[in-house]
């Protein structure tokens, strides 16, 4: 390339040429700088020349006997970014250390060649030299010179490639997407307001488990409500402990506790609260349990609040267990195992071993793993103890028997066995609700879902009786009102409970079961005759008016309850008349009835039913908190502090 005289290009600048090769870069001297612009002794350039690493001497040009080029223009590099260590020795090329890989790209380029009018000079005529002497001629060969070309052009490419405009990296903020939900639950329509005269008759079957609370709780403290057909207002009311009045042996299971009040969100109405209390059988009349523990271990798991946690709260369950106790793990994940074989619950050390070795992955075979559950549970029989496999998921049964009637015969079957079954559920996003409650009301089970380790606590350790001992099953309530002093009435939840009238009296229909210590409410809104917030017109065309019963009482309804002992076949039928003059303020109705009406009171608001349109969240707090009472493990406390936050997220 020819391009102009070297003085040019060499005008009032200082240029270091590295030029030398590896061998003479181990001990290189320090630089020097010489001034031979205005030397006219040639001896003495060539002194130097010949005394000096020619590689490392910088020579000052005078710019008077330069001829003038415009000078490159000034090249401020911010940061030198480029591969290597400090040398790079197959180039000689000195180098910065890499300061971050996404900017290797960044190369500084050397600076370009040396050219003269005539083309590339030699290297004693850029230095500034004059002609050498013999013996600096001697040192310029042709490898030398040739070196000294292909250093000077990868410094050319170098400063070229340094004066890119930089391009800067921008990487947009991540934006979350809340990933589709998948959780499943039950549809169903909120009780209608019933005219006593077209239905005089109210069945249901009674519901222990707790699941919805616990599940909105989840949702609340997440900053979101779930879906209206995830809140079941019994479940709600039933997940907090009521000191009603207990029977005194378990011949009587179970005692109903009759109250009734205003209504406080419509002064033109009434409640009747229906509460039961199961019995507690004293530590000596423990039965013996055979427990097995069904685990799923399927990929679903794979989350802190799923496996981690689950292990966590059988240990706690562990706990309650009495030395002469047995347990069996079963999981199931692509295919079913035993984890472990029944075990006396003494042997902590083993269990914990086998609960902690347990990791997610996989499908999830739920039909195998219930399959070899009971068959170990039945390994393990006791004829004179419980009898139970706890099914611990996040619903998600894809593998199998999945549809829910499938299973649940095939729970049902087991059942008649005398092998229980109670459902536990975990996680978010693929939580199959439906699922496990229609499994667990057929396996006369109880149905929680455990969001936390003192949800877990609460329903494995505080309440172990509660999800392990039965005192009573099929337990249904039937409610006759009396057409004299009442028009309408409505219960308060138990949608997915209801029974046909006749469904009472037959012992072969399924129904709930009660469990020791549990208490079960039900809450009914009435309507009296001529009140003005009646709803449903009067028939025209009726054959008989209305009357009191014929012992001349006003009596508001009559209640019957049916159950069966844990190993009997044939019904118990316990009546209760509520009389009109049994009704009681609010205030005076004590704490536990006003509580469980405050929570029903939200249950409602947070569905959207419209008979609580004028009363606030503020109303139901106010009454819940004078209501907290002993309050002993903070769970009125807690709900008071959800309300708050629900009213944020509805507000929204």
């Amino acid at each position: 390339m020819i391009m102009g005289s070297c003085a040019a290009a060499l005008m009032a600048s200082f240029i270091v040429f590295p030029v030398a090769m590896d061998s003479m870069n181990q001990n290189k001297p320090p630089v020097e700088y010489v001034d031979i612009s205005n030397s006219k002794d040639p001896e003495k350039t060539d002194n130097i020349s010949s005394s000096m690493n020619p590689a490392e001497t910088i020579v000052r040009v005078d710019e008077k006997k330069s001829e003038t080029t415009p000078a490159a223009p000034k090249v401020e590099i911010s940061e030198v970014l480029v591969t290597g260590n400090r040398k790079d020795k197959s180039n000689n090329v000195a180098e910065a250390p890499v300061k971050n890989v996404t900017e290797r790209d960044a190369i500084v380029a050397p600076a370009s060649p040396i050219e003269s009018r005539g083309g590339i000079v030699p290297d004693y005529e850029a230095l500034g030299r004059g002609k050498p002497s013999d013996t600096a001629q001697a040192n310029v060969r042709p490898a030398r010179e040739a070196e000294f070309r292909a250093q000077a052009g990868q410094q050319s490419a170098m400063a070229a490639d340094s004066m890119r405009p930089r391009v800067k990296r921008i990487i947009a903020e991540p934006v979350y997407v809340e990933p589709k939900s998948r959780n499943q639950f039950e549809d169903f329509d909120p009780n209608p307001v019933s005219s006593v005269t077209d239905k005089p008759v109210s069945t249901f079957s009674i519901d222990v488990d707790t699941a919805s609370y616990s599940f909105l709780r989840a949702s609340i403290n997440r900053g979101q409500l779930p879906p209206a057909n995830a809140i079941r207002l019994e479940e709600l009311i039933n997940y907090f402990p009521y000191d009603y009045e207990a029977p005194r042996s378990a011949k009587e299971p179970f005692k109903a506790n009759v109250t009734v009040t205003p209504t406080p969100w419509n002064a033109d109405t009434k409640l009747m609260h229906i509460g039961i209390k199961g019995y507690v059988p004293p530590v000596a009349e423990k039965p013996r349990s055979n427990i097995v523990f069904l685990i799923d271990t399927s990929g679903s798991m794979n989350a802190d609040n799923k496996l981690p946690l689950l292990i966590n709260s059988f240990k706690l369950l562990l706990g309650t267990l009495d030395t002469d106790d047995t347990v069996s793990i079963v999981t199931y994940a692509g295919s079913a195992g035993t984890v472990l074989e029944p075990t006396p619950a003494s042997d902590k050390s083993a269990i914990n071993s086998a609960l902690n070795r347990l990791r997610a992955g996989g499908s999830t075979a739920g039909a195998a793993g219930l399959e070899l559950a009971y068959l170990k549970a039945q390994e393990s029989f006791d004829d004179e103890g419980i009898n139970r496999v706890i099914l611990a998921t996040d619903g998600d049964f894809n593998v199998g028997f999945s549809s829910p009637d499938e299973m649940k015969t095939f729970v049902e079957k087991k059942r008649k066995t005398g092998i229980f079954l109670s459902v536990l559920g975990f996680g978010n996003g693929n939580y199959n609700d439906h699922l496990m409650q229609s499994l667990a009301q057929n396996g006369n089970g109880v149905a929680a879902y455990i969001d936390s380790l003192a949800e877990a606590n609460k329903v494995l350790a505080n309440e172990a009786g509660s999800a392990l001992i039965t005192i009573a099953k099929d337990v249904k309530i039937q409610v006759e009102f009396n057409p004299a002093t009442i028009s309408e009435y409505r219960l308060i939840g138990y949608e997915t409970r209801a029974l046909n009238r006749e469904d009472f009296n037959n012992d072969a229909v399924d129904a709930g079961e009660i469990n020791s210590g549990h208490s079960v409410t039900a809450i009914y809104e009435l309507t009296p005759v001529g009140s003005p917030a009646q709803m449903v017109d009067d028939l025209r065309y009726v054959k008989d008016k209305p009357v009191t019963v014929s012992t001349g009482s006003d009596e508001l309804a009559f209640v019957k309850i049916r159950h069966k002992l844990p190993n009997a076949d044939k019904s118990t039928l316990q009546t209760f008349p509520v009389d009109a003059d049994e009704e009681k303020s609010l205030a005076r109705a004590g704490d536990d009835t006003r509580f469980a009406v405050a929570v029903a009171a939200v249950g409602q608001k947070l569905r959207g039913d419209t008979q609580l349109t004028s009363y606030s969240y503020k109303d139901a707090i106010e009454l819940a908190n004078s209501a907290k009472g002993e309050d002993e493990h903070g769970y009125r406390s807690e709900f008071i502090q959800l309300v708050r936050l629900a009213e944020t997220l509805q507000d929204k």
